[in-house]
């Protein structure tokens, strides 16, 4: 079983998607590269800054090593959660995938301009799984990247 934190410890990955097939297949995905996890999911970016202030039924939500993140989403869409989330002190050191169905221009440039990858959801299956094996590495390179 490949190891990607430290201290043996699974991977904590917040899922903030409301497509509940995209969630099933990332996690297959996951599942099946043998990534050691435990991801929780909310379906929108209040909920997601819920979960991360630990708020209400999320008092005892564990912190994220990772988020995965839609930007098409109800009630909070994508980029306005990185924005607030990125204005709080105690949240925004946190590593956020953009994964999105978008490979729009602008939602790339707004993406990185909030301290976030953007990664396209491909349409074919085995490259939607190979993407999400290969996103579990990504922040720590895009963290390194952006500290120099």
């Amino acid at each position: 079983m490949k190891q990607r934190t430290d201290h043996g410890r699974a991977l904590e990955i917040l899922m903030v998607d409301d497509n509940p097939a995209d969630v099933g297949l990332t996690i297959e995905a996951l599942d099946e590269e043998g990534v050691r996890h435990h991801v929780s999911v909310v379906e929108d970016g209040r909920e997601a800054l819920a979960f991360l202030r630990r708020d209400g039924a999320f008092a005892k939500s564990p912190r994220p090593d990772l988020i995965l993140l839609d930007l098409n989403m109800p009630r909070m869409k994508g980029h306005e959660f990185l924005e607030e989330m990125r204005g709080d002190p105690n949240l925004k050191d946190i590593p956020v995938v953009v994964f999105s169905h978008s490979d729009a221009p602008a939602d790339r440039v707004r993406s990185d301009a909030l301290s976030a990858l953007h990664v396209k959801k491909p349409l074919d299956l085995a490259e939607f799984m190979e993407v999400v094996a290969e996103i579990v590495d990504l922040p720590q390179i895009w963290w390194a990247k952006r500290s120099r």
